[in-house]
């Protein structure tokens, strides 16, 4: 069997744009600014985490796809191409080998809530320009566009956990042979819609935003490739199953008592929302990595964020062994190992 390996990170969060300013937030600990979004009909305005804008206006919003994209378009084509670094196909040949899984949970929630909200007020002003922003599939339909890339392109739309539901069908379709490389993107944006949902759930929860990606290929390309090891398989909860024996199950299957070790949870700071997680791994012994607690809740972004931390971790040799924790908020339960080759 082929085995698959993670060559390149992307990411674009509330640290910044780039794998480095994550690196940085993460390892520093300190709370990120939070900006408060208007709700309309709400007295009190909800707290969330913003992109910050980058230093320099990015060359690819100069592509026709991109002019009108929303921001998780945006977010989603730069951790990509941080991710692909100079692997990025130089001739359709190339392009036309080149996967890409686009992973999303609120999807392009800024252009869906003005398009409808234009559309009740007059059906007959509505803007056309802006509807085909309002499809899940956007981004990545803008991705493979940019990148020249015929291939197979798919978008799966659910909580956290899909996103490494994403890795492991890159990583089939590389041992299949039907790719050569694969991108794997995580993206979100903000929006009041979100944040009042989240709110809903837990008024401690902030909402975040931004994107991850992975690029992975069956070449490691050289040393500082990370190899995917596991992936467990996807165990739902519900009022009848238990979150706490989904997360449990999630970790028996890809766990293998490997010594330096790094987990790399999706606790947030919320202890409504990571009882189950925590109880899960409560006896975890080695060390730990938390990014949802600095960057805040971004669904499918944020399980990218965590897969993103963890390999970065190997790639710098301060780990051997990295394993990744996903919980999702409504549907499943994942997990996924990582290790140098």
């Amino acid at each position: 069997m082929n085995r698959v390996f993670v060559t390149g990170l992307g990411a674009v969060s509330p640290a910044g744009w780039g794998i480095t300013p994550l690196r940085d937030a993460l390892q520093s600990g300190n709370d990120l600014p939070v900006r408060q979004l208007a709700c309309p009909g709400r007295a009190r305005p909800l707290s969330a985490r913003g992109v910050p804008a980058p230093a320099s206006r990015p060359g690819f919003s100069a592509h026709p796809r991109l002019r009108r994209s929303s921001p998780i378009g945006q977010f989603a084509v730069a951790a990509a191409l941080e991710a692909l670094g100079d692997k990025r196909p130089v001739n359709a040949m190339a392009a036309d080998r080149l996967g890409i899984v686009y992973c999303s949970m609120s999807g392009c929630v800024n252009f869906s809530r003005r398009f409808y909200d234009e559309t009740l007020k007059d059906p007959s002003t509505a803007s056309p320009l802006i509807f085909p922003e309002t499809v899940f599939n956007a981004p990545a339909s803008h991705l493979g566009a940019l990148l020249g890339s015929s291939s197979i392109n798919y978008t799966l739309v659910g909580d956290a956990g899909t996103f490494l539901q994403g890795v492991a069908l890159g990583a089939e379709w590389l041992v299949m042979g039907r790719v050569d490389g694969c991108l794997v993107v995580g993206a979100e944006e903000l929006d009041w819609l979100v944040a009042q949902a989240l709110d809903l759930f837990d008024p401690r929860a902030t909402l975040s935003e931004g994107a991850g990606a992975l690029y992975l290929q069956t070449d490691p390309q050289g040393n500082g490739a990370v190899e995917l090891k596991a992936i467990s398989g996807s165990h739902p909860f519900s009022t009848k199953l238990a979150r706490f024996r989904s997360v449990c199950r999630a970790r028996a299957e890809i766990e293998n008592g490997c010594s330096n070790a790094l987990l790399c949870d999706g606790i947030q700071g919320v202890e409504r929302l990571d009882r189950d997680e925590v109880a899960a791994w409560s006896d975890w012994k080695g060390p730990r990595c938390s990014p949802k607690v600095v960057l805040g809740e971004a669904f499918a972004a944020a399980a990218a964020w965590q897969c993103a931390a963890a390999i970065d971790a190997l790639a710098r040799g301060a780990y051997r062994n990295a394993t990744v924790s996903v919980v999702g908020c409504n549907q499943q339960s994942i997990a996924a190992r990582f290790g140098k080759p």
